[in-house]
C-alpha cells in the first residue's frame, strides 16, 4: 500500500469517475485502474462496485475512505511538523531545578519560555544540584538549574553559565523582635548570627549552599549551633517561623511571604551563585531556544 494509490482512491471515491479522477490527477485512465485494482488486491477486499454505466463505493470503500483521508491529511502535515521540530517550535524539554531557583530565576525563564515557545512540551523536575548533575552526567535530562559545586570542576560533557549571584539574608521568628533578642530591626552583625541557634541543608543535598553558610560562620570566628537539617527552603523557612532558630537564605526567598518570619541583611554577606548546567552533546533545538533565553534574559547580580 503506498500514499500514491491511497490519493489515486480518493480521486476516483470524490469523484466516482475513473475518467474525471485521472484528469484531476494529471495521469491517463488506464494506470489509474490498475492502481486501484493493486490497491485492492492488498487490502483482500473491492473498494468500488463497477458497472458500465457506473461507479460506487463498496461499504467497505466507504468506510475506509475516512480513515484515508485523515491519513493523507497526516502525511500532508510531516513537512510542517518536522520543520517545528527542527526549529523548536514544538518538541520537548527536560528541565530540573534547585528549590532556591524557584524564587529566583526560574519563574521568569518558565514565562519567556512558554511565551517564545508554546507548543514545547516542558517537563519540570525540583532535585538537589549533586543529583541533577549525576543525572546529565548519565546522559538523562537536557538542563538543570543548579548550585554549582564549590571549588570542583564539573562532570565530563557538562557545561555551565552563571545566571545569578545574590547574597545570603537571615530569616528570623517574628517572636523573637517582640521578645527583645534582636540587637537590630533591619540586619544581623556576624556575632547575632554566631549566637543564634541554625536551620540549615544537610550537606550531601546542597555542598554548594552548606559550604557558604558554614564559611561565614568560620570567618566570623564562632561556631555553629545546628539544630535542624531540611532538605526543602520551604520546610526550612517553616522551622523559622516556629521559632527552632535563624536560617542563612538566598535575598530572593524574601519573595516567600511566610507569616512568622522576618528576613534581615547580613554584614559582608556570601554570595550564592545560581547558574543553568547543560549536556554539550545534546544539539536539540528546544534546548538552544532555552539557552538563548536564559542567557539574554537573566542578569548576574
Amino acid at each position: 500500500m503506498e500514499a500514491r494509490q491511497l490519493r489515486h482512491f480518493v480521486a476516483v471515491a470524490e469523484t466516482l469517475h475513473f475518467g474525471r479522477a485521472a484528469e484531476r490527477l494529471g495521469m491517463t485512465q488506464p494506470p489509474l485502474s490498475q492502481s486501484i485494482l493493486a490497491l485492492e488486491r492488498s487490502l483482500g477486499a473491492a473498494l468500488f462496485e463497477r458497472t458500465r454505466r457506473s461507479v460506487a463505493l463498496t461499504p467497505f470503500g466507504a468506510a475506509f475512505l475516512p480513515q484515508v483521508r485523515a491519513a493523507l491529511e497526516g502525511l500532508d502535515a510531516l513537512p510542517g511538523v518536522a520543520q517545528r521540530l527542527l526549529s523548536g517550535q514544538s518538541g520537548e524539554l527536560a528541565l530540573s531545578f534547585v528549590s532556591t531557583a524557584d524564587y529566583s530565576v526560574l519563574p521568569p525563564l518558565v514565562r519567556q519560555f512558554r511565551q517564545a515557545w508554546p507548543q514545547v512540551d516542558l517537563a519540570l523536575t525540583e532535585a538537589t544540584s549533586d543529583w541533577q548533575l549525576m543525572q546529565l552526567a548519565a546522559g538523562q535530562g537536557q538542563a538543570g538549574l543548579i548550585i554549582p559545586p564549590p571549588g570542583e570542576s564539573l562532570p565530563a560533557g557538562l557545561a555551565y553559565r552563571c545566571l545569578l549571584r545574590e547574597p545570603l539574608v537571615a530569616a528570623v521568628p517574628e517572636v523573637w523582635a517582640q521578645e527583645g533578642r534582636l540587637t537590630s530591626e533591619t540586619g544581623l552583625t556576624p556575632a547575632d548570627v554566631i549566637a543564634s541557634p541554625l536551620v540549615v541543608f544537610p550537606r550531601q543535598a546542597a555542598p554548594a549552599f552548606h559550604d557558604l553558610v558554614m564559611g561565614y560562620f568560620a570567618r566570623a570566628g564562632g561556631t555553629v549551633d545546628v539544630v535542624q537539617r531540611a532538605i526543602q527552603m520551604q520546610t526550612i523557612v517553616s522551622l523559622v517561623s516556629a521559632g527552632l532558630g535563624i536560617a542563612l537564605v538566598p535575598a530572593s526567598l524574601r519573595h516567600l511571604a511566610r507569616s512568622g518570619v522576618r528576613y534581615l541583611d547580613l554584614t559582608d554577606p556570601p554570595m550564592l551563585e545560581t547558574g543553568v548546567v547543560w549536556r554539550r552533546d545534546d544539539d536539540s533545538p528546544t534546548l538552544r531556544n532555552f539557552l538563548q533565553i536564559a542567557v539574554s534574559s537573566v542578569a548576574v547580580g
